[in-house]
């Protein structure tokens, strides 16, 4: 009842008007002008509200997305770097490997040849040897024959000839014989 009673103060005839005056406002004008304009500005601000919302998820997935992408493109990065590290470590030790190989073939080379020069070396030398016997051989053959032949010279006289040839005939006779 107190509302009736409220409304039975109001004058009547006057209409329904805005008053601009603040301190002259009561409850019921302020009231209503906050009703208007949230009756009419409520719709555009909850559809710009809306908007921005809508705008602001929008913008939430895409960096979602975006950042899932990323992770994705990380982790593939990641096994990539995973790949190519296993890969240059197999790589190293297959070089180590050949490397060694590589030192083992070539001492074994060496040994052989080295091996090969001095058998060389051996055979070399022992041919060498064999030309100086051969050459000290015809040297001393040759002045041997030379002494003979000079001895043979001053000591070849008739009767030193005549007893060879004697002592010859005698002995093929005695060949003869047998």
């Amino acid at each position: 009842m107190n509302i009736l009673s409220f409304f039975g103060y109001l004058p009547l005839g006057e209409g329904f008007g805005l008053n601009t005056n603040i301190l002259e406002t009561n409850i019921i004008n302020l009231s209503v002008v906050i009703a208007i304009v949230i009756s009419f500005v409520g719709d555009a601000l909850r559809s710009l509200l809306e908007n921005r919302k809508q705008t602001v998820l929008n913008n939430l997935r895409e960096a979602d997305q975006r950042a899932l992408e990323a992770e994705e493109k990380l982790n593939q990065a990641k096994m990539k770097l995973d790949l190519a590290q296993k890969k240059a470590i197999e790589i190293r030790e297959q070089g180590i490997t050949t490397a060694e190989q590589e030192k083992i073939q070539f001492i074994r080379q060496f040994e052989k040849d080295f091996e090969f020069l001095k058998q060389l070396k051996e055979q070399t030398i022992i041919l060498q040897q064999q030309k100086v016997i051969f050459q000290i051989s015809q040297q001393v053959i040759s002045l041997a024959l030379q002494k003979v032949k000079s001895k043979l010279s001053k000591r070849l006289r008739f009767t030193f000839h005549s007893y060879v040839n004697n002592f010859n005939v005698v002995r093929l006779k005695n060949y003869n014989v047998k």
